[in-house]
């Protein structure tokens, strides 16, 4: 559940990023190779990107344009549609009246993407309901039509050579696509003209492969994106890059030192969870086997696992294995019910479960955590503020344990918290979590990022 609090997070506007105007204007040009790296065939791995040179922590070592991107319908209003940019004021599509822009160069920019969609919404009017998903493709078949030659985007990977593994989908992912080629065939039929069905089964696995969440400073969903340059890179439980977001554009930045000659490595998932959970993602969603240093050595497996202190008498194994195998299942049961149950019942889901699981599980132990931050959401929606910072008092020491330095999730634990303090008026707090956000984000942003502008300005509104 997205979290909707806005107890101290008022009316902030952020300038838009200069990076976005600049590369919508430069759509023809034509590049070859990113400075700084080389594409290359990683062993064991296939293609990928490493790196010529060095890079501190905090450098930038590149920045790719989106190829194709789509702002979700929760943000319409929120965000300008085709910049991303969160500002208050934003002028409506007069048509559809549901897509928001900063002014009419955003709107004309986003013309030939919102077009496709426009009149279908004004036509279905509640019935329009295409996933996420299929908007992106709708997006990326309109633009394959008038591309003439690689895209900024496409630097050293192009789309069509991004990884689609369709001889090992399963029954489900095959009718997962059978049913976004429908919805792709009944929204958008009339405004596109559409590849056979084999092709569109191969495009819609190389996005569920290779596309990414565009998120704020906060972690929260703002659209969907594909970004083939970023996309060459492969996974590491202990990356050395991050990917954030400047508007619509991916900024990747060191997290450790890089020399040249190493592979330059990102992380596709949460690295919360223990190996055997994390193999088993990266399994099922990319179809790979990870076997980077951290899924070797499992070095952090034990604090991940914590068990309870002073019990009268310590777990067997087996109960240990049960109260994991419980830990999954409600992890999944209450992903599930967010689509349908109340607020209070998702509450209740959260609470009986960590009653049950703190009988073994210490509260740093990560399913105990799961379910904290998924607490936490519940109340921020709520508006049950002690509640949500009772929830996130508890969560972020252990975060910043059990995820590599310059975490993201680190970071938005921290921002959420700060936030929450200072709207409670607990003004000296506030402040120490926003700046420990801050030191995080620094590396992870960039120092002259929009988002890192509006947290220092939060922290010297405070003096």
């Amino acid at each position: 559940m997205r979290a909707t609090y806005r107890l101290h997070r008022a009316n902030r506007e952020s300038q838009r990023p200069q990076e976005v105007k600049n590369v919508h204007e430069s759509r023809a040009m034509k590049t070859e190779g990113i400075d700084g790296t080389e594409r290359f065939m990683s062993p064991g791995k296939g293609r990928g990107l490493s790196a010529i040179k060095h890079f501190k922590v905090g450098d930038l070592v590149f920045a790719c344009p989106a190829y194709a991107y789509v702002l979700t319908v929760n943000e319409r209003g929120g965000h300008c549609e085709f910049c991303f940019t969160r500002r208050e004021a934003l002028s409506k599509c007069g048509k559809c009246k549901q897509a928001f822009y900063c002014n009419v160069e955003c709107q004309r920019g986003d013309w030939s993407m919102h077009k496709l969609e426009c009149s279908a919404m004004c036509a279905n009017g509640e019935n329009w309901c295409p996933s996420e998903t299929v908007r992106l493709v709708a997006r990326i078949i309109q633009k394959q039509k008038y591309l003439t030659e690689r895209t900024p985007s496409e630097r050293v990977l192009t789309l069509t050579e991004l990884e689609a593994h369709l001889d090992k989908l399963d029954n489900e992912k095959n009718e997962m696509n059978d049913t976004d080629i429908a919805a792709l065939h009944h929204f958008y039929s009339r405004h596109l003209d559409f590849p056979d069905n084999a092709a569109l089964t191969e495009l819609f696995s190389q996005v569920n492969c290779n596309g990414f969440t565009i998120e704020d400073e906060e972690l929260s969903h703002l659209g969907s994106a594909v970004f083939p340059d970023v996309a060459l890179m492969n996974h590491s439980c202990s990356p050395n890059v991050i990917v954030t977001y400047k508007g619509t554009v991916a900024e990747v930045r060191a997290v450790q030192e890089i020399s040249p000659g190493e592979e330059i490595f990102n992380s596709y998932i949460d690295l919360l969870y223990p190996t055997e959970d994390r193999i088993e993602r990266l399994s099922d969603s990319y179809f790979f086997t990870c076997d980077c240093k951290e899924c070797t050595s499992k070095s952090k497996d034990k604090a991940k696992m914590e068990i309870r202190e002073k019990l009268s008498t310590l777990p067997e194994a087996d109960e240990i294995r049960q109260m994991v195998a419980y830990s999954r299942n409600v992890i999944e049961e209450f992903r599930r019910a967010k689509h349908y149950k109340t607020p209070s019942e998702l509450l209740e889901i959260c609470e009986l479960s960590l009653d049950k699981m703190g009988s073994i599980f210490a509260d740093t132990n990560v399913y105990m955590l799961h379910m904290m931050y998924q607490a936490m959401g519940v109340c921020l929606y709520m508006q049950d503020w002690d509640g949500a910072m009772k929830y996130g008092e508890k969560i972020v020491h252990p975060y910043s344990v059990h995820y590599p330095p310059y975490s993201l999730n680190v970071a938005s634990m921290y921002l959420k918290l700060g936030r929450l303090y200072l709207g409670l008026e607990k003004k000296t707090q506030g402040v120490k979590a926003l700046k420990k956000a801050l030191a995080i984000m620094d590396i992870a942003h960039g120092k002259d990022h929009p988002y890192i502008l509006e947290v220092q300005k939060e922290v010297e509104d405070q003096k």
